[in-house]
């Protein structure tokens, strides 16, 4: 509990600097954003009405805005459904999607800097790469569909219909290193 109350007061100040109050609506979607670490507005208003049953969809999508703004989170498409949603100053990476099981691995956003580079030489081009999310195939996924062809991964496909939101807290399951998980298996740094 200590945590959130150190992280409660960040953001107190954070909001207060900016002329803005931590209401108590702010504060649950905060921190159910920073427990859920990447999810849906639908997940973070679930996580919400755990401690205030009165909160509506319109209350989280208008906090998330304003924190936004704010830049104390920040918001990734990770597919086709709603934005995923993260704490801003913790989460500088990459999200690489897996098309077969939609697991999420945690990229550095260094890892991308020869990239970056090219389109600023080649297009001047200043990139967001907080924003950046790249669709492909999990080592997993692929390892498991050598030799099998395709929809080898589509036994775990069905947690995909669940959204990258609710599998928040998935732990390090089979999901470890996706939305929610740890991220330690599958994160990417660049030595």
């Amino acid at each position: 509990m200590g945590v959130v109350s150190t992280e409660s007061t960040d953001w107190k100040s954070d909001l207060r600097q900016r002329g803005y109050r931590l209401t108590p609506q702010r504060q649950l979607v905060l921190e159910a954003v920073d427990t859920l670490e990447h999810a849906t507005p639908d997940a973070i208003l679930v996580e919400v009405r755990k401690t205030a049953s009165g909160v509506n969809i319109s209350t989280v999508y208008r906090t998330l805005e304003l924190l936004e703004e704010l830049g104390l989170v920040s918001h990734a498409h990770l597919g086709h459904g709603a934005p995923t949603y993260h704490l801003a100053d913790r989460h500088h990476h990459i999200h690489l999607v897996c098309r077969d099981c939609d697991d999420v691995i945690e990229a550095d956003v260094q890892v991308a800097a020869e990239f970056t580079a090219k389109l600023r030489e080649t297009f001047g081009f200043e990139t967001d790469m907080k924003h950046f999310a790249i669709f492909g195939r999990c080592r997993d996924c692929a390892q498991g569909s050598a030799g099998k062809g395709a929809g080898a991964g589509s036994s775990t496909g069905s947690r995909a219909a669940a959204g990258a939101g609710s599998r928040a807290g998935a732990g390090a399951g089979a999901g470890g290193g996706s939305v929610g998980g740890s991220a330690a298996r599958g994160s990417i740094t660049e030595s």
